[in-house]
């Protein structure tokens, strides 16, 4: 089996369904596994557990590689930043650091494997691609956030700090009472606390939670689901251009295929 033949099988492997669910099953099982380690299990066990864990690591391996071995231009396998992280993973968590000072990092390394579903399922990758690139106009909304946020926790600390030195003795505590108002969690007891001095004090937590709540909240939201969109007809974009491209090389074969026959019948009557 020449170079060619043996990267053309190792690209049928790697876009085979099959092979990309088994990957799969078994980035899963290896989260159960982490999540077995959690508990107290007896000797016997754990040492099931360690070589189910080593098993993984090798499966991972064999997928790397296979990655690898189909890739047409090997230089350029490791510029996507996926494929470093994949490897990196799997190369760090072959070290024998169980019983090492480092056995806390490799078992954090161990947990990072369950990321690499995202580096497998394509829709998963669009989904974090989109969030990386909305980041930036993400930016100047949750700094506008925390102007409003800072803001409040300076009324709030001039105001009722009197009322409850827990909840608004300084500026920093005032933040995270605010925190606990925009997300619901109890919000009328510090309200009506407040209310007992201050009557007119409910006015404070509303206008900040429409501001919050409702108004910043659905900003980001929509910022969101706006790039993701894009990043969908980007991904579209590209699977069309790769078919339209992957046409007109057929056809291109396919006129160089003729041309040779003609050439060759001509060359017959001659």
């Amino acid at each position: 089996m020449n170079i060619q033949q043996f990267q053309a099988r190792a690209e049928a492997i790697r876009d085979n369904k099959a092979f990309e669910l088994f990957v799969v099953t078994i980035i899963i099982f290896s989260a159960l596994l982490i999540g077995a380690r959690s508990y107290t299990i007896g000797g016997p066990w754990m040492t099931v557990l360690n070589v189910l864990d080593t098993g993984i690591t090798v499966i991972f391996l064999v997928e790397i590689l296979i990655r690898f071995l189909a890739s047409p231009q090997k230089m350029r396998f490791f510029h996507n930043g996926w494929n470093l992280f994949d490897t990196a993973v799997v190369v760090i968590s072959l070290i024998p650091v169980e019983h090492s000072e480092t056995a806390v990092i490799g078992r954090l390394v161990r947990i990072f494997r369950v990321l690499r579903m995202v580096s497998i399922i394509p829709e998963l990758r669009t989904l974090l691609n989109s969030l990386l690139r909305a980041l930036p106009q993400l930016g100047y909304v949750l700094l506008l956030m925390f102007i409003i946020y800072y803001i409040y926790a300076a009324i709030g600390t001039t105001l009722f700090a009197a009322i409850n030195d827990t909840l608004w003795g300084d500026i920093s505590v005032s933040m995270l009472t605010l925190f606990r108002v925009m997300t619901f969690e109890d919000w009328t007891d510090v309200m009506y606390e407040t209310m007992a001095v201050y009557p007119i004090s409910w006015l404070y937590y509303l206008t900040f939670i429409f501001l919050t709540t409702f108004a910043f909240l659905n900003m980001v939201i929509g910022i969101v689901v706006n790039v993701l969109e894009d990043e969908h007809a980007r991904v579209r974009a590209e699977q069309d251009a790769a078919e339209g491209k992957a046409t007109l090389d057929d056809l291109a074969q396919e006129i160089r295929e003729l041309k040779a026959l003609l050439h060759q019948q001509q060359n017959n009557k001659e």
